[in-house]
């Protein structure tokens, strides 16, 4: 009898360390600085006030920020309160430059939302031969934007003062690629980095977090 029980004991320790074992090695996500997301330095400045700023760098030029779309707003859509997303368009070459200008044109106008998806949709899903921004103004007009409202806004202050903005900021983000993620203006992510566009998601969040955190402790 005091052996069946002895037995039975050693059993159940044994499962219960199994269980103990099988815990601990179960995976957890650990991003590492410097292979999953980069510091900048210096940090540059954020302008979304007191909430902690995410900025998606693309180019409606780059079909991997196409591919990243659906991702980006995610992001948007399950970033809590205290933070605030914006994108803004790169021009790393003068190919750029025309879709650039277009998203801040059209975002002026007020008709970013409706046209967004679509200008990527135009150049890689249907491969439309959009590439000055008179095919853009074309463009936008049969998505019910007035061709003579973009083309006049196309070259206002505001617009050449975003455009100057982003060429002056991109490079000091240390992006040479898109899509990246910037997080309150010290880390900068990438679909590689991360290793996937849905880890990009995760991380950005992670790192969101993380600066509330440090944010609340000060």
């Amino acid at each position: 009898m005091l052996r069946s029980i002895t037995l039975l004991l050693a059993g159940l320790l044994a499962v219960t360390a199994c269980h103990a074992d099988d815990k601990a090695a179960a995976p957890t996500a650990t991003w590492v600085e410097g292979k999953n997301y980069f510091p900048i330095d210096p940090p540059q400045p954020t302008s979304s006030g007191d909430k902690i700023e995410v900025v998606e760098v693309f180019s409606y030029a780059c079909v991997h920020c196409a591919h990243f779309e659906p991702y980006a707003q995610q992001l948007k859509k399950e970033l809590p309160s205290y933070a605030a997303f914006s994108a803004m368009p790169a021009i790393f070459n003068p190919s750029w430059e025309p879709f650039a200008r277009a998203f801040y044109t059209v975002q002026s106008l007020g008709a970013l939302d409706k046209t967004h998806q679509a200008l990527f949709d135009a150049l890689h899903r249907d491969r439309e031969p959009i590439r000055d921004i008179n095919d853009l103004a074309q463009f936008y007009a049969r998505h019910g934007v007035d061709a003579n409202k973009f083309l006049s806004a196309a070259t206002s202050f505001e617009v050449e003062s975003k455009l100057a903005r982003s060429r002056q900021v991109v490079p000091q983000y240390g992006i040479d690629g898109t899509p990246s993620v910037i997080v309150n203006g010290k880390y900068r992510i990438t679909g590689q980095s991360a290793g996937g566009f849905a880890q990009v998601v995760e991380l950005t969040r992670w790192l969101v977090e993380r600066e509330h955190a440090a944010k609340a402790k000060r």
